[in-house]
């Protein structure tokens, strides 16, 4: 059995429970209120934890991109004054700290630069999260990992040798890989779930998923393929303002997906065939005869 990483007081991996984590991201839209409601929903679906994004926009929006104009609810702004406007500081991220730690939920981040790394750090998290977009920054990947913390590692854009070149500078101590495709939303004919198989038969550490579909039932799935963490974008109304919006999962679609995983994993066993005391009940009325042993 692989080993399995612990994040927080939970251990993620074969024969644990699947670890059920909401992604917040930008969702809240640069609103501390949004973001605790996001918060409330994560906890009362039974998620296990919430992630939140980190960026300089200084260092993460590409110089061709700071000026270009877009229509926001903030008004018609550049693209750099509207990630700004989405990203929270040290006020917003003590209060989520606290709000978390009082609600009794997990909580970490995406960081998309080494200062967000650094940022972040400040509030000890017990994992970080590294998103697809960098998997092919070794000085990211390297800087996440000389914090000795946990690392979940999303793998969408990526070929199997990027993911390999990836896995061998960071290691695979304390890594869960987390097979994923990039488009918001992604058509389910390119989700290629079996992806997560592939994953497990190359590395030696937990594999998980993260979704950016819409719906639940290509999620449950990834469960019977032996995906030990599975995260989704949650967001309070799916038509509200925000690139991500589309693909995420509201709060009643949440607790469902929650019920469901959990009913799902339950379900699986572990594979050793036996009669089970309900049937030998149903064996005596409907067998006629018992003339086979084994």
């Amino acid at each position: 059995m692989l080993q399995a990483v612990q994040i927080g007081d939970k251990l993620v991996g074969t024969g644990h429970p699947v670890y059920i984590v909401a992604e917040i991201g930008i969702n809240h839209n640069g609103d501390i209120d949004i973001a605790k409601s996001l918060i409330d929903a994560a906890v009362r679906a039974g998620c296990d934890a919430v992630k939140f994004q980190k960026r300089s926009p200084e260092i993460c929006v590409p110089e061709d991109q700071r000026d270009q104009m877009r229509r926001t609810p903030w008004g018609y702004i550049s693209y750099m004054d509207y990630r700004y406007k989405v990203e929270f500081g040290i006020d917003e991220f003590t209060e989520i700290d606290a709000y978390c730690k009082a609600k009794g939920i997990t909580w970490f981040a995406s960081c998309w630069d080494e200062p967000s790394v650094d940022f972040i750090e400040q509030f000890e998290p017990p994992c970080y999260k590294i998103p697809s977009a960098t998997l092919t920054d070794a000085a990211l990947l390297t800087y996440h990992r000389e914090t000795n913390r946990p690392i979940v590692l999303s793998t969408g854009m990526s070929t199997l040798d990027q993911i390999a070149a990836a896995v061998e500078l960071i290691g695979q101590d304390d890594l869960i890989l987390l097979h994923c495709n990039g488009t918001y939303p992604c058509p389910p004919e390119e989700l290629n779930l079996r992806t997560i198989t592939t994953l497990s038969n190359m590395f030696d550490c937990p594999i998980g998923y993260s979704g950016h579909e819409v719906g639940l039932p290509t999620t449950l799935a990834t469960v019977t393929l032996n995906a030990c963490f599975v995260e989704r974008h949650i967001t309070l109304d799916r038509a509200m303002w925000g690139s991500d919006q589309a693909a995420s999962v509201e709060p009643q679609g949440f607790e469902r997906l929650v019920k469901y995983i959990r009913t799902v994993e339950s379900s699986l066993g572990d594979g050793v065939k036996r009669v089970y005391p309900g049937e030998k009940t149903a064996m005596k009325r409907l067998r006629r005869k018992d003339t086979l042993t084994s």
